[in-house]
């Protein structure tokens, strides 16, 4: 194991986040971007862009991936990857869904 436990945290309803938007949550070491997509997928990275550090809930959501409105990098919401040709990562932060409440788990040591 590496030390980390997983908080899981209720931030909301789905609902609570409209289609292909997103809500930021505020935690002591960052700010998370959780996205929802139009088919109702939930996913959560930290809400800076690789490149210039653009906060990517500011984006625009589309399909499973968000546009930077900075310098319009493509990020995959279920990797964190940018997509080619520009390269670099975003940290991915785990979410789950029960009884349409989201849950946010942050690692905690």
């Amino acid at each position: 194991m590496d030390g980390h436990t997983i908080i899981w945290t209720d931030i909301g309803h789905i609902d609570d986040i409209p289609r292909l938007r997103s809500r930021v949550v505020s935690t002591p070491d960052c700010d998370i971007a959780v996205f929802r997509t139009a088919g109702d997928q939930i996913f959560a990275l930290h809400d800076k862009c690789p490149h210039k550090g653009g906060k990517l809930s500011q984006g625009i959501v589309h399909g499973t991936s968000v546009t930077c409105p900075l310098h319009n990098w493509v990020i995959g919401l279920a990797d964190g990857q940018a997509q080619e040709p520009d390269e670099g990562c975003v940290h991915r932060v785990p979410v789950q869904i029960q009884e349409g409440r989201i849950l946010l788990g942050v690692a905690r040591t």
